[in-house]
């Protein structure tokens, strides 16, 4: 009885066959496997794309710092500029007899300045009295020519 049911079992075609050969739980796991590894790889692109997001939004705090910084620096260059014009007006003021004394101590703070505001990136334009380019000059106010 048992080899008639065997062989009626092997002329049967299977409804559904796994392609691997498997049997339904082995089909369920196969299956849970697959879903996992769509989760696991849906996650993967998740964390990819924060990641990206992240490292983005670092540079750009970065650069936005840094414009900031470039900011808050002009401001205070500005305050400290005249500082040094009056050292500069200071030195010339001095008289000839007694400029060896006075003149030693003034050009040396004078030049401190000068190389603490060349450090952060200024430095003394002489167009005074040049043709106005406006690849290099500012301008701040009109005169009319004299007549």
């Amino acid at each position: 009885m048992t080899d008639k049911k065997t062989e009626e079992v092997k002329k049967e075609k299977p409804t559904s066959v796994p392609l691997s050969g498997t049997t339904a739980g082995e089909k369920e796991i196969q299956e849970k496997l697959e879903e996992s590894e769509k989760k696991a790889a849906e996650y993967l692109a998740g964390w990819q794309r924060a990641r990206a997001d992240f490292l983005n939004y670092k540079k750009e705090e970065i650069e936005r710092v840094g414009e900031f910084m470039k900011y808050a620096n002009e401001e205070f260059v500005s305050k400290v500029l005249p500082i040094l014009d009056n050292f500069t007006e200071a030195e010339k003021s001095i008289p000839d007899n007694k400029k060896d004394n006075y003149l030693k101590g003034i050009s040396q703070i004078k030049r401190q300045f000068e190389d603490f505001l060349k450090s952060r990136g200024v430095e003394e334009v002489n167009s005074v009295g040049e043709k106005f380019d406006p690849n290099f000059h500012e301008i701040i106010g009109e005169v009319s020519p004299s007549e």
